[in-house]
């Protein structure tokens, strides 16, 4: 198992600036307005030669549990369990606040090996200001710049020093690739709320208030169907007229990344609502980078008439999303958890299908057919010459088909035989990428 670094903190001391800089990759939104990081967001890093799991936690406050910032502090605390280390942030330009006093107190009744962190001590005035952090009681502060990658050298030194020795690091190369799942959507759909039910605890804050998730929140887990995943809670995707925030443009930008990243998208609909253009769009934008698809129908317990609710999402995808035909529908309710054990089977299926090759012979038997039974058009009075067809690599599909002229193939043609192949080598609801090659012989036939 690798180490668990938790990065604690008063909001805005600069946590998710530390932790992008100890990541070496912007990966946790940074901005000035306090409280940007809502939810635990995990990467796997490389420190002082050694792999460790690195956690950014929302800002710890003072406040109701039943508050959007009682409900960050929980989800703050749950961190510490499995912590190996605590890297508490402090704002040396601030100085020790009694908030920091308050939480230092706390942390050291908690029993978890703690180095305090004095950020933004750029220079030898900001180096002298962190020195200021001992009176917390947590040992020797360590002064670094987030912003300026100041400090950084000795901070690893002392992360290794807290950490041990390394383990054999043979044994951790070993350990098997996660399946990469992005769960997406509109506002308020029940993204944070599946994501838990599915971890069967509350990782991710959720509740009423539409847009709580504002960065894209990785976490791994062990599924019961079939081993490791990097499940991925992405905050809701507006409308882009309606995104004018730049803190919103920043997390649809992070979502979108998220989904370009994951092997299977689940797209997540309010069942009420159904399926409108927003989701048709999230869905494309799935089917265009060539991701596995499947929609969880959530809130179906609120749903007076199912046949019709099914229905309508169905010919949605029938007439809107014709390149990723058989999409598989999951109808739940993340709330209950009735429902959401059929996820995951469906996501394994969908992810299987997208990982399948098929042997060349097979596949140009399929092609000799499908030609038989329907020739290529003429194109501007000349025929076009199809002459055999193979398939390179998976994830997604992906078959190449040669042949004089192929390049100016009609669109229709193409949707043919991409249906043809799907329906022949049953492959519902992945994305399938056709290419065409012709000969680049100048002097190639005419077969006119």
């Amino acid at each position: 198992m690798q180490p668990v670094i938790v990065i604690l903190g008063r909001p805005n001391v600069g946590k998710s600036t530390l932790f992008n800089r100890l990541a070496q990759r912007r990966i946790a939104l940074v901005h000035d307005t306090p409280g940007v990081t809502r939810d635990r967001k995990e990467v796997t890093a490389r420190i002082a030669g050694r792999d460790v799991t690195l956690v950014d936690t929302a800002g710890l406050e003072e406040a109701p549990p039943d508050t959007v910032p009682g409900r960050m502090r929980a989800s703050s605390e749950a961190a510490l369990r499995g912590a190996s280390l605590v890297l508490f942030v402090m704002d040396a330009r601030a100085g020790i606040t009694p908030a920091d006093r308050a939480f230092a107190a706390w942390l050291r009744r908690m029993r978890v090996p703690v180095l305090v962190v004095a950020n933004k001590a750029e220079g030898r005035a900001g180096t002298t200001a962190a020195m200021e952090a001992f009176e917390l009681g947590l040992g020797d502060p360590v002064p670094v710049s987030s912003e300026h990658g100041d400090g950084f050298g000795n901070l690893h030194d002392e992360i290794a020093a807290k950490l041990g020795p390394a383990p054999d690091e043979e044994a951790e190369a070993e350990a098997e690739r996660p399946l990469r799942l992005a769960i997406v959507g509109r506002p308020n759909a029940g993204k944070s709320t599946l994501l838990n039910a599915l971890l069967g605890e509350d990782r991710m804050i959720t509740g009423p208030e539409p847009g709580l998730t504002r960065d894209a929140v990785a976490v791994q887990w062990r599924d019961s169907t079939g081993g490791e995943v990097r499940l991925v809670d992405t905050a809701g995707m507006r409308k882009k007229a309606r995104v004018q925030e730049t803190l919103e443009q920043m997390s649809v930008a992070s979502s979108l990344a998220a989904l370009k990243e994951a092997e299977v998208v689940v797209l997540v609909l309010d069942a009420l609502l159904g399926m409108d253009e927003q989701d048709l769009r999230i869905a494309r934008l799935a089917e265009r980078e060539g991701r596995a698809l499947v929609i969880a129908l959530n809130k179906w317990d609120a749903v007076e008439d199912r046949n019709a609710a099914r229905r309508r999402v169905e010919d949605a995808l029938m007439t809107s999303l014709a390149q990723s035909k058989g999409v598989p529908v999951v109808p739940l309710s993340a709330a209950t958890g009735r429902g959401v054990e059929k996820l995951m089977p469906a996501v394994r299926a969908a992810y299987a299908l997208w990982n399948r090759r098929i042997p060349t012979g097979e596949v140009n038997r399929w092609f000799e057919a499908a030609l038989a039974r329907h020739q290529p058009p003429l194109v501007d009075g000349k025929r076009i010459k199809l002459r055999y067809a193979t398939m390179p690599k998976a994830r997604p599909p992906t078959m190449v088909i040669f042949g004089t002229r192929a390049d100016v193939l009609p669109e229709d043609y193409r949707r043919y035989l991409v249906n043809s192949f799907r329906e022949h080598f049953t492959m519902p609801g992945v994305p399938i990428r056709l290419q065409l090659r012709s000969p680049r012989n100048p002097y190639a036939e005419d077969d006119g």
